[in-house]
C-alpha cells in the first residue's frame, strides 16, 4: 500500500502588537491561501485520513481554513520541531492511515520534506529548495509502513504553492 504524506506550512500570519509568536493569528491573505490549499487538496490528493497539527494559533487557523475534516491530533512538539522530531512523530501514525497531513512551520516543514525525499534531483525538489512559502504543500509517497519511514525513503511527487 502506498502511503501519502502531505507537509503543509501554515498560512501567512499577522503580527499584532504584544502577541507572542505561538499566538499569532493568520492574516487575511493567509486565510485566503489556506482555503485555496484546501481546494487543491480535495481536487488532487487522496482523501486525508488523519491530521497532525501544531498547537500554534496560525496552524490551527490554517487547518480550519482548508476545511479538511479528517480526525486531528494537535501536538505542541511540531512547533519549532527539527526534521528528526517530525519524522519520529510521523513514524507513530496508526498503520491504517493511508494519507496523513501535517500542518506546521518553517523551517521544519521544508527541511523534513527534503530529508524524507529520495529524489532530490526532481523538479518538485528543485521548486521546494528555492522557497517553501506560507501555505505551501509538499506531497511525498512511501512504499512502506509509517514506522519504517525514514530519511531518503520517500518520493517527493508534488510541490504546490496556492495563490
Amino acid at each position: 500500500m502506498v502511503r501519502t504524506l502531505i507537509l503543509m506550512r501554515h498560512g501567512k500570519s499577522d503580527y499584532p502588537e504584544r502577541v507572542v509568536d505561538h499566538d499569532r493569528p493568520l492574516a487575511a491573505r493567509g486565510r485566503r491561501e489556506a482555503a485555496l490549499a484546501g481546494d487543491w487538496l480535495r481536487e488532487t490528493q487522496p482523501r486525508i485520513d488523519a491530521v497532525c497539527c501544531s498547537t500554534a494559533v496560525r496552524t490551527r487557523e490554517t487547518l480550519t481554513a482548508t476545511a479538511v475534516t479528517a480526525p486531528v491530533q494537535f501536538d505542541s512538539s511540531i512547533y519549532e520541531a527539527s526534521p528528526r522530531t517530525l519524522i519520529e512523530l510521523i513514524q507513530l501514525t496508526e498503520p491504517d492511515v493511508q494519507t496523513l497531513l501535517v500542518v506546521g512551520h518553517a523551517p521544519g516543514m521544508p527541511w523534513t520534506a527534503w530529508e524524507l525525499a529520495a529524489n532530490r534531483n526532481s523538479e518538485p525538489a528543485a521548486e521546494l529548495s528555492r522557497k517553501f512559502p506560507t501555505s505551501a504543500l509538499a506531497v511525498l509517497e512511501f512504499d512502506r509502513t509509517w514506522a519504517e519511514l525514514d530519511t531518503g525513503t520517500g518520493d517527493l511527487v508534488r510541490f504546490h504553492v496556492p495563490r
